[in-house]
């Protein structure tokens, strides 16, 4: 977020007739962290502090970072692992390639192979294979329909993973292009679903809000007749409505969100997740997850605790990513609580699941900070954690 949230901060403030200290009294956010804001001695702070900041000010979350900038930062101590992906998405295709043209058979069968390492998050192997994979389906997508079919697939994984790790921009130009040439209503629709994700990220709410709604809208189906594909798509477009909504301090129309979206998931009956399709995964406890995430959001940590002990986890994969965002809400729930052994506990064991997923979370290097605030010394376990996580000491 810009300077201009310290600005905003104060001239709302201000039009509330809140000193600082009544404001921080109310949020919960230091006194120290808002006379740095409004002073300009910060110029960023995390979405959550700013809804917090807008809650006791009674304004939308976007009042207050509406024209923010992006973060485009990967976690810190990395190497630029994704410059030749973002080279392959916006260079031309090379004419001075191998003799052997790629098949479009070829090519989906090498997406296919892929497909492991996207759900189980090996970055490090993805940066090596995508900037390859990509020229190739530039090619094959000129052979016709066939072909395009599987550039649409490609750019949306591509999309999702560049989101994952911060790679915003890069992620904007994936997903369009995806979008822009589905010839599917669905997969269009988990297109939609991951630019949400991408705006929240970027902390775009209402644009993320609007656009998950609006195509919630277009492809609600009848749920006596519904598929499981066809309730995937409308409960996940539905859950990032939601998402976006307790964001913006719109708790009614957040909770609205979710009862459809568990509509969609009890007809369901159980989790849907299909072989060669991870986005699509969908069900009860997805939401029930997303019900938890929303319930942190608004700093109900007893609420987050109580609803993750009726969670079924242990079915989920280890690497799946709403099972380990919703370990975060857990650890932050316990870290609240002050139980910090627990805390690190869960960290750890998010690392030895998801090495490579870790430290792309900006989340957990603030629930870990929390813990380094409390402690004097450090053990060198949780030293080597810190390291893990990416975050300074």
């Amino acid at each position: 977020m810009n300077a201009d949230i310290g600005e905003r901060l104060k001239e709302v403030r201000k039009r509330r007739g809140m000193t600082q200290l009544q404001l921080a009294s109310e949020s919960g956010v230091s006194l120290s962290l808002i006379r740095k804001l409004e002073q300009g001695e910060r110029a960023d702070t995390r979405l959550e502090t700013a809804r917090r900041l807008a809650q006791a000010l009674r304004v939308p979350t976007t009042n207050l970072i509406a024209d923010h900038e992006d973060e485009r930062a990967a976690a810190p101590g990395a190497d630029d692992r994704w410059e030749a992906v973002r080279r392959a998405l916006v260079a031309p295709v090379r004419q001075d390639g191998p003799a052997e043209e790629p098949t479009v058979d070829g090519v989906r069968e090498a997406l296919e192979a892929a497909l492991p390492l996207f759900s189980s998050d090996r970055f490090a192997e993805l940066s090596m294979i995508l900037p390859p994979l990509l020229r190739d389906a530039d090619l094959v997508a000129e052979s016709g329909a066939e072909g395009r079919a599987v550039r649409v697939r490609l750019s949306q994984l591509t999309g999702w993973l560049l989101t994952q790790t911060r790679q915003f921009e890069a992620a904007d130009i994936a997903l369009s292009r995806s979008l822009e040439e589905s010839s599917d209503r669905l997969e269009a629709a988990a297109t939609v679903s991951t630019q949400c994700w991408l705006l929240l990220r970027r902390g775009r709410l209402a644009e993320a809000r609007e656009l998950a709604a609006r195509w919630a809208d277009e492809v609600e189906p009848r749920i006596s007749r519904a598929t499981p594909a066809e309730l995937s798509a409308w409960g996940w477009l539905l859950l990032r409505s939601s998402a976006a909504a307790i964001r913006d301090n719109r708790p009614g129309e957040a909770e609205e969100t979710l009862r459809y979206a568990n509509s969609a998931a009890v007809a369901m009956g159980r989790e849907y997740a299909p072989r060669n399709d991870f986005l699509q995964a969908f069900g009860p406890v997805t939401v029930a997850l997303k019900r938890a995430e929303n319930a942190m959001i608004v700093d109900k940590p007893d609420l987050v605790l109580k609803l993750s002990a009726r969670i079924p986890t242990g079915g989920m994969r280890p690497t799946s990513n709403n099972r380990n965002r919703h370990l975060l809400d857990v650890a932050e729930a316990h870290a609240r609580s002050r139980d910090y052994a627990r805390t690190v506990e869960i960290l750890q064991g998010i690392r030895a699941d998801a090495p490579q997923w870790l430290p792309n979370q900006r989340y957990a290097r603030d629930i870990f900070g929390r813990v380094v605030a409390r402690r004097r010394t450090l053990t060198s376990e949780m030293r080597e954690l810190a390291d893990a996580i990416g975050m300074p000491m």
